[in-house]
Parts: C-alpha cells; structure tokens; sequence
C-alpha cells in the first residue's frame, strides 16, 4: 500500500458517515478532486485511493468510522496498490493519536488539507509519507467576535471557494467565479446544503465545537448561488443544515437573516421545498417560527435539540428550557400549522440525572406529541466539562434508561403517525417501480425529513398514477401507517410552475 502500480492513475473512492453535514463536506472534496484531474469511482475496491469521510460525534461512530476504515485497507488483495486516508471529524479531532493507533490508515487528514486534497493524495500513493496534524481546539483559530470572522481564512469545511475560476468537469459547481465547489455523489431528489459551520454554543456534553471551530456563517449571495445549482441537478428539495441553525447572521450582523433568507430560497426555480435542521430550542424566535410556519415552499418542519426536559438536568448540561417552554414553542408552531412536524434528540443517562428527571422526560415526550425522537445515552466525551462531573451513572443503568425512553418513544411515535391517517399530504418520491416492494413508490411528506424520520409508502388504485420516478411530487391522502411510516395512496400530481 506504498505506491500506485499506475503512476498516472487518479481513481478516488469517497465514503461518507455521519450527518448530512458531512455529506456536504464530501461533495466539496469530490469538487476539488474532479477539478485536479481525479476519476470518481463508487467501488473502493476500484480505486486508486480510499477517503473516508469519518464521524467523531459519539463512542459508536468513531467505532463505525475505524471499522470502515480497516474494511477499506482490507481491500487489498489482489496485488494492486490503494492508498487509504481518513478525513472528517474523527481525522481532526485526533490528528496525530489516530495515525500512531490505526496504522493500516495510510494517512490522517485535518481540515487544513482539503485545500490541496489532490496533491495530498498523489503524494499518498506515490509512498509519501504525510505527517499527520497534532490536535488543537479550533475555536481558537478565528476571533472571539463573531462579526470580525469574515475575514478569516480559517479551513471551514463546506464553505469552500473557486477564485481562480478553472475549467471544471461537467457537474461540478460551477465553472467560474467566487463560487462553491461542489460535485454530486448522491443523485436523488433532496440535497444538504450548508448555511454555517461551527458553534458557539458550550453544552457540557458537546466536544464539537472544539473541532469544528466557532460559528460562522455562508454569505446569502452563496448559499442561494448553490441552490440555483443543486435545481439544475436535479435537485427539489433543500435541507439546511449547520450546527445551530437558529444562529446562522449573527456573525453577518444580522441575526434575522435566516428569516430573509428562506423565502428566496423558496422562490428558486426548480426547487420545491426548503427544509430547516438543527435548531436550538432557546434561539427559535416567534418570528422565525412564523416564517417556517408559513412560508409557501418551505415545509413546515421543526428539528428541534430539546436533549432533555428536565429543569435540572439541562441545567447541568448548560442548556436552557424545560417542559413548559418547550411545549409552548411546539404549540406556537402549530398555531400557525396544525400539521407541522417535529423531531428531537434526547440524551438519558447524564450526570446527576434521577428517576424524577426521568419522569419529566416521560412526561414531555407524552405531551410533545413528536414525529421522531432519537435516544441516546450519556458517555463521556474527551474534552468536555460534562466529563469531569462527579454523579455518574452504572453504564447498566444508562442501558436501562435508554432501554426504557426508546420504549415509549416507539410507542409515541407509532400513535402520532396513526394520527395522521386520514391527512392529505404532497410526497416527494424517493423510489419508484421495482425497487419498492408492493408499492407503486417511496418518498417523504414534509414532516419526514432524508434518513431520519421514516418514509410514505404510496399505492394507487388508478393506473395514471402507476408509473412515478424520483423527483416526482404527488398528492396522497394518508391511509395508513407502520411504526413511524405511513402508507398514502395517490390522488394526483403537482403541477410545478
């Protein structure tokens, strides 16, 4: 795995885990590698070089990321050099201790590297030895002001710019002028797009900040020059994503930015909806909610990091909120759209946390009436000020937390998709024909967001509607549901203008 038995070859394979952030992450590096000559293959076992887009939010996912890494090295077997690298949160957060603990990784990319990915990797596969970054907490590189970060040239991945305005491959956005670079990896009808990076935000359990630096937003004029791309892609719905969405302006000057910016992105031709993810309970103001909420093109979606209910335990966590706040910013949003959806993450298990916090947990989860919840328990995490809080709990109980919310969330989720039976909802269809087993096809309504939030599984009695593709938006009329799942059959089509 030291050198290429073809010195001109350039076939790179790029795998991505994680959150949709890192997806966006990957199509920038998939920009720069297109634009300096690199094939893109979607076999490892075909490429030159193996990248690997790493998770290091939780103990699983820096496991998951080290597994695919070792698969990736495994793949040599029949003789033929590859080069495997790692890049993405894991490679920054460790740097140096990844390298000296994985060894089959041919090298440890940080974010500073992606500027120059592809000469990166022809040294990699040509034998180089590349030394890898020693970790550093990246809230400290840009200034502690968030409106004088605009002019720092800190790495921030996702945000990446073409000055120099080269002759690009077709699919690669775009081909001159200051603007993102970017290249698809995924062809389907809905696509992250980055509106910031970073997070100023301290929770206690949170080591994100320190590797991905402090809050910084995308320019308007780049985030809506984007999405005009990703509609010319074939794109027709939006998903903005960042580390704290409610945040995004406040760097700009403007922290009502967000409220600006949706409806332009609404009215971009070709696109059909804009979804918002990652809001912070505390910063989601009554206005931006009333914009969310009514805002033609942008579905009614409230992604919402709730991560716990009790008073005390958010507290601890150095978060704000409680049951009742958090019930009364629900209640707003469906003032103003009784369908709308909502999802959250909730953490159990967290230092100091009793059984009465629990019960309040339990109590809002019942009362919320959420479309999704995602549960995860407390372990520490390297770097954080919840690591060196005393009140720990036995890992076995953690277990049995977990064990217990998961429970009822599955229960609350699966009556809250039966309340939906009889809604009438507009799909955007995912998966047509063969590939959907009994069904005439497979998409989202605006409550589901990609991947996390469950699917609508159409059928129809009328063979005008029989035939469908990806990218088609229809209307459907809810007729049943499988856990968090609905099944809806088709009543017509969207007429796009």
């Amino acid at each position: 795995m030291t050198s290429s038995d073809a010195p001109g070859a350039r076939r790179v394979a790029l795998v991505t885990l994680g959150c949709a952030r890192n997806e966006v992450d990957s199509e920038e590096l998939a920009g720069r590698l297109a634009a300096d000559g690199w094939e893109l293959v979607d076999d490892a076992a075909d490429a030159d070089a193996v990248v690997v887009n790493t998770c290091g939010f939780v103990e699983q996912a820096k496991k998951d990321s080290v597994d695919t890494l070792l698969a990736a090295a495994d793949l040599n077997d029949d003789g033929r050099a590859r080069a495997v690298v790692a890049v993405g949160c894991l490679a920054e957060r460790y740097g140096d201790q990844l390298a000296e603990s994985l060894p089959e990784a041919d090298a440890v990319l940080g974010f500073d590297d992606y500027a120059d990915i592809g000469a990166r990797l022809r040294a990699i596969v040509g034998g180089e030895r590349h030394v890898p970054h020693a970790p550093r907490d990246r809230r400290l590189l840009l200034p502690v002001t968030p409106v004088e970060r605009a002019a720092s040239t800190v790495a921030l991945p996702g945000h990446a710019q073409h000055h120099d305005a080269p002759d690009l491959p077709e699919g690669v956005a775009p081909a001159s002028g200051p603007r993102v670079v970017r290249r698809r990896l995924d062809h389907g009808p809905s696509a992250p797009l980055k509106l910031a990076s970073g997070c100023d935000r301290r929770c206690a359990f949170c080591a994100i900040p320190t590797f991905r630096g402090s809050f910084v937003s995308r320019r308007p004029s780049e985030v809506v020059d984007e999405a005009r791309w990703l509609a010319e892609q074939g794109v027709r719905e939006l998903v903005l994503v960042s580390e704290n969405s409610t945040s995004y302006g406040k760097d700009l000057g403007d922290l009502r930015l967000l409220e600006t910016l949706l409806p332009e992105l609404a009215a971009v031709e070709g696109i059909d909806w804009v979804r918002v993810s990652y809001l912070q309970p505390a910063e989601t103001r009554p206005t931006l909610v009333s914009v969310i909420a009514g805002t033609p093109g942008v579905v009614p979606y409230f992604d919402l990091s709730f991560q716990h209910a009790s008073e005390n335990v958010l507290r601890r966590m150095r978060r704000f909120g409680g049951t009742e706040s958090f019930l009364e910013l629900l209640a707003g949003a469906r003032a103003l759209a009784p369908l709308a959806g909502a999802r959250s993450n909730v953490i159990v298990g967290f230092p100091g946390e009793t059984e009465a916090d629990v019960d309040e947990l339990e109590r809002f989860l019942v009362a919320a009436r959420l479309d999704a919840v995602g549960v995860f328990g407390y372990s520490d995490e390297d770097g954080t000020e919840a690591a060196g809080y005393d009140g720990k709990l036995a890992p076995e109980i953690v277990r049995e937390r977990v064990e217990r919310v998961s429970s009822l969330v599955e229960e609350l989720t699966s009556r809250r998709a039966e309340d939906r039976i009889g809604e009438s909802v507009q799909v955007l269809v995912e998966h047509a024909g063969e590939s959907v087993d009994g069904f005439v096809g497979e998409g989202r309504s605006p409550h589901q967001a990609p991947v996390v939030d469950g699917a609508t599984l159409l059928v129809t009695s009328d063979d005008a509607f029989a035939e469908l593709a990806p990218g088609d938006m229809v209307h459907a009329v809810v007729v049943g549901s499988e856990g968090v799942d609905l099944v809806a059959e088709v009543t017509g089509r969207v007429s796009r203008s």
